[in-house]
């Protein structure tokens, strides 16, 4: 592994690069902060994927993708006048500090469900109007769901055992089912359905699974089972729309056993 010194010798490097490309490139002179946005976004999601295919090679290429781009931003601001990238960590290392009084002070924490509730008060004392004021309003569905439910749990707003949820679930169940029997009844079909996603995100969050990480792994499972279809059906010389359902599912067995 590299020194501390060769590390920041690389970090050095990144920032000349960056301010080359910023005053040479046509391409990155024209980028902005909003323009900029959703490439963040996009590869933010390929990190992530290489994280669930836990594709190691690959996942040091997106981390070096979401850093340029931290750079990038940090770039622009300098130019704006506003700070550059030394006011940005500096600002991360005191946060950092600060949310770790179990480090930094003489504040006990030996748990990590201590050291959370603690961040939840200190950020309280920051500012923040409403415990779920972290949680981003841009996030995935999912994922903003989950972290609502940590971080109730954190000033004691939870269920005490998995299994009060597992009721929840059944009632939630229960409730949807009786709305989606009922003719035009759409609206509150989808409130019950969102109830019940609710509920079985609080199921693995108390079973200790992250909701967002299993749905994905699922996807890639459905992704490569159903290609493994369309593959067995051209090497049949088959349509997917002219084979039956049996068929499919013969093949898909097939795949499972793969």
């Amino acid at each position: 592994m590299n020194t501390k010194e060769q590390k920041l010798e690389a970090f050095s490097r990144l920032l000349d690069i960056m301010d080359d490309l910023r005053e040479k490139c046509p391409w990155d002179k024209k980028q902005t902060l909003d323009s900029l946005r959703h490439l963040t976004i996009e590869e933010t999601y390929e990190l992530t994927d290489a994280i669930i295919k836990n594709d190691l090679t690959e996942l040091k290429k997106e981390i070096g993708d979401v850093l340029l781009h931290i750079v990038f931003y940090a770039k622009i601001t300098s130019e704006m006048g506003e700070y550059d990238i030394a006011d940005i960590i500096h600002t991360l290392c005191e946060k950092l500090i600060v949310r770790h009084p179990h480090i930094y002070g003489d504040v006990k924490a030996e748990t990590e469900q201590q050291v959370k509730e603690n961040w939840e008060q200190i950020k309280l004392k920051e500012g923040n109007k409403s415990v779920l004021s972290g949680v981003s309003k841009g996030a995935p569905s999912i994922v903003k769901a989950l972290r609502m439910q940590d971080k109730a749990a954190q000033v004691g707003f939870d269920w005490e055992t998995a299994d009060q949820v597992w009721d929840k679930v059944y009632e939630e169940i229960g409730e949807l089912r009786h709305e989606l029997a009922e003719p035009n009844n759409i609206k509150k079909s989808e409130q019950e359905f969102g109830d019940l996603l609710f509920a079985l995100i609080n199921v693995a969050r108390k079973s200790g699974l992250n909701p967002d990480d299993a749905l994905e792994h699922t996807n890639q499972k459905f992704l490569k089972r159903f290609m493994f279809i369309e593959d067995r059906a051209k090497q049949l010389n088959k349509s997917l729309t002219d084979m039956s359902l049996v068929e499919m599912d013969a093949i898909w067995n097939e795949a499972k056993g793969k």
